[in-house]
């Protein structure tokens, strides 16, 4: 804290009664375009599953696979198991984890177009080298730089959505961010399911297309505007004001900007906010930010979303049909998302967390049961079951898409004070990537260590998570992205967690609540 003097509070007191507005095209067209942020990661999980298992590019980076791949195995299950081609998936997610760091120092000191517009050129060299790979060395440094990309990408959009959306619309308008990500998993298999024809080259098309996200990203990222609260915090409160003005279709946002002038106060007081997020009055957010990106991969989904087309190959369908399959998948996801947009502001996070939850223990539950029965060493399922796996399959994407899969993302990045923000969503996206990275390096082998089991093991962990929700998640709801703070303090657990106040006499805003 600022040496000297009273310390800044940050929000005093709800106003949120106060707040005016409406929903803007402006506002709208600035969310929908920062949105397609998500879209690069999106379309980096749908199309390395779909290339992973093209021949030509097995035969060319991973020849010992393509080998495995091609002939005859008593253990279906571990045809892909394979080092190197899990690392070419999950490097990128270790690159992300480290630039999502640094990134939020960019996007604290320079504002969140800042970090989106590196996010997007770094992703358009990666598609680059990727497409030009001739050997593993350029095609794993062109991982690298799309996990920069997607590092800095979801460090950014995420806030950027929060921070523009009006409070009451935004769980609806930060989930973009997943919708774009769904759409951008739905291309690429889409895309795959094409380039696989085009022999021997498909795969250097699949990768190439992943430039053209990234270059919408960065034009998107010059174009628009910054947000209010990143420019009352660099020190420009009289172009915020103007930005919050244009955003909400009125002149009538002293409540708002107040909000954000004492969270900004407070902001520019905290020097290492790396430091300030451990102490107590930020425990409940940072145990959000660590968990919710935690218990987001460890309900398997990028697991299915990554390898779908190698888990259905291993499970017996052929090259086509498996591609196919996991273009089902990615329509699935994508549209579920929309199921959460239309619902997230109505019927809040904390029901579509527990329900989609619920929903997907069944559904893991039910393939391990059909795996363990009718699929192993030697046997191959039936048209009957296989069809089964794919529709319940396809049920556990649909409840992931309008729960888990935006809500991971939406509570995490709306939850945190302004002097903390970019540093706790660099928590989440750090802690979301390092998952993310150990269950793609992880998964092939543990598919054909635990076999079936791997459903099992998927469930167990939905299982904790949709307890976790119901006992510690409170409802954020309509709650302003700056009052937030207050909301800890009415929770039965975190009340008690939280450090003791003392109220003193504020300036012009009644009185005044001080953490210690």
């Amino acid at each position: 804290m600022a040496g000297g003097g009273v310390a800044p509070s940050g929000v005093a007191k709800e106003r949120a009664d106060q707040y005016r507005g409406r929903v803007t095209p402006f506002v709208l067209t600035a969310c929908i375009v920062a949105a397609i942020g998500g879209a690069i990661f999106g379309y980096d999980i749908g199309i390395s599953g779909g290339v992973t298992s093209m021949d030509p590019f097995l035969k060319k980076f991973f020849p010992v696979v393509y080998r495995k791949k091609n002939s005859p195995s008593k253990n279906n299950y571990c045809k892909y198991d394979n080092q190197g081609l899990s690392a070419f998936t999950s490097s990128l997610y270790l690159a992300g984890l480290v630039a999502s760091l640094v990134a939020s120092t960019v996007t604290r000191k320079y504002g969140r177009r800042a970090s989106i517009i590196c996010g997007g050129i770094s992703f358009m060299i990666g598609a680059t080298l990727n497409a030009a790979a001739q050997n593993l060395a350029m095609l794993l440094l062109g991982r690298i730089m799309l996990g920069v990309g997607i590092g800095f990408g979801n460090q950014a959009v995420p806030l950027y959505l929060s921070e523009m959306a009006p409070a009451h619309l935004r769980g609806g308008l930060n989930m973009m961010f997943q919708l774009a990500t769904t759409l951008g998993i739905f291309s690429a298999n889409m895309i795959n399911y094409g380039t696989q024809k085009l022999n021997p080259w498909g795969w250097r098309l699949s990768l190439g297309l992943a430039a053209v996200p990234a270059f919408l990203m960065t034009l998107g990222g010059l174009l628009l505007p910054e947000t209010p609260n990143s420019l009352i915090e660099q020190g420009n409160p009289q172009l915020g004001r103007k930005v919050l003005e244009k955003i909400r279709g009125t002149s009538e946002v002293d409540a708002e900007f107040q909000d954000m002038t004492e969270a900004s106060e407070l902001a520019n007081s905290i020097k290492h906010p790396f430091r300030n997020i451990l102490e107590r009055r930020n425990r409940p957010q940072l145990v959000m930010a660590i968990f919710m990106p935690t218990f987001q991969i460890l309900t398997g989904i990028n697991s299915i979303l990554f390898y779908a087309p190698v888990l259905f190959q291993s499970m017996g369908f052929g090259g086509n049909a498996s591609l196919y399959s996991s273009v089902m998948t990615g329509a699935v996801l994508a549209l579920s998302t929309l199921v959460s947009i239309a619902t997230v502001d109505r019927w809040g996070r904390r029901v579509l967390l527990i329900a989609g939850g619920i929903q997907m223990i069944i559904c893991q539950v039910i393939v391990a049961i059909i795996l363990g029965l009718k699929f192993g060493q030697d046997k191959q399922l039936s048209k009957e079951f296989s069809v089964t796996v794919v529709v319940v399959v396809c049920l556990f994407v649909a409840a992931f898409g309008w729960s888990w899969g935006p809500l991971g993302w939406t509570v995490p990045s709306e939850i945190f004070p302004l002097e903390t923000r970019s540093a706790g969503q660099s928590i989440t996206v750090s802690v979301n990537l390092f998952f993310t990275f150990v269950i793609a390096q992880s998964f092939l082998t543990l598919l054909c260590s635990f076999k079936f089991g791997i459903f099992l093991f998927f469930a167990g962990w939905i299982t904790v998570m949709t307890v976790f929700v119901y006992v510690f998640l409170p409802e954020t709801k309509g709650v302003p992205i700056e009052e937030m703070v207050l909301l800890w303090r009415k929770h039965w657990f975190w009340k008690k967690v939280m450090p003791p106040l003392v109220i003193e006499e504020g300036k012009d805003v009644g009185v005044e609540v001080r953490e210690f």
